[in-house]
């Protein structure tokens, strides 16, 4: 379980929101809403530990995040808006690179599959600069194919440069992930058609 409790965010100067509170238990997929420059992605990083609130407390199974670091970061899967590759490398590369820096098995064999499975199967040796905004954010995304055993996966703008196809393909997966016990925080401005509607948290509701 993943809880947020009087969350306040400093942004330079600027108090984006505070009192803010969540709750994310097993099954759960949340959506964070609002108008741009809310606090959305602000608000994922303090969840994930990237960043610390100006006021306020994010637990993981009861107990304060940076107290359970080592076991929270083994229970997250965090994938940024930027699609973070090097363009030298292939998405192979990139892959097996991102795995095997978050302590995952990056066999090649396996990372071969998520990319297969996310549509990028042809473009497997290519360098990463001469791959499509979609499919750079598809290099990223099949990570998820690979840390299902990863309780809580948090993503900022997943569908971003994706087609229609692979919209619904993801939505299903973060559908099967919640299915099984996960739990998903996402922020995104589409209508993904999930297979049961998310849990919507308007971080405007607390913004200052």
């Amino acid at each position: 379980m993943l809880e947020a409790e009087d969350l306040a965010c400093l942004k330079g100067d600027r108090l984006l929101f505070r009192g803010l509170a969540l709750r994310v238990e097993a099954g759960d997929l949340v959506r964070l809403a609002g108008p741009n420059g809310v606090g959305k992605t602000s608000l994922l990083r303090l969840l994930t530990g990237l960043a610390q609130p100006e006021a306020g407390s994010v637990r993981w199974q009861g107990r304060p995040i940076a107290a359970e670091r080592e076991a929270f970061h083994r229970a997250l899967l965090y994938l940024g808006h930027a699609a973070a590759l090097n363009d030298l490398l292939s998405p192979l590369e990139n892959l097996r690179f991102a795995c095997a820096a978050a302590g995952e098995d990056a066999d090649v064999a396996r990372c071969t599959a998520a990319l297969e499975r996310i549509g990028l199967g042809n473009q497997l040796d290519l360098p990463a600069r001469v791959l499509s905004q979609g499919q750079r954010r598809r290099v990223g995304l099949a990570r998820l194919f690979l840390s299902a055993q990863r309780p809580l996966w948090v993503l900022d703008e997943p569908f971003t440069a994706l087609d229609v196809a692979a919209v619904a393909d993801l939505a299903a997966t973060l559908s099967a992930h919640c299915a099984a016990g996960g739990m998903v925080v996402l922020t995104t401005h589409q209508d993904a058609g999930f297979a049961r509607p998310p849990r919507v948290l308007d971080v405007g509701a607390w913004a200052c």
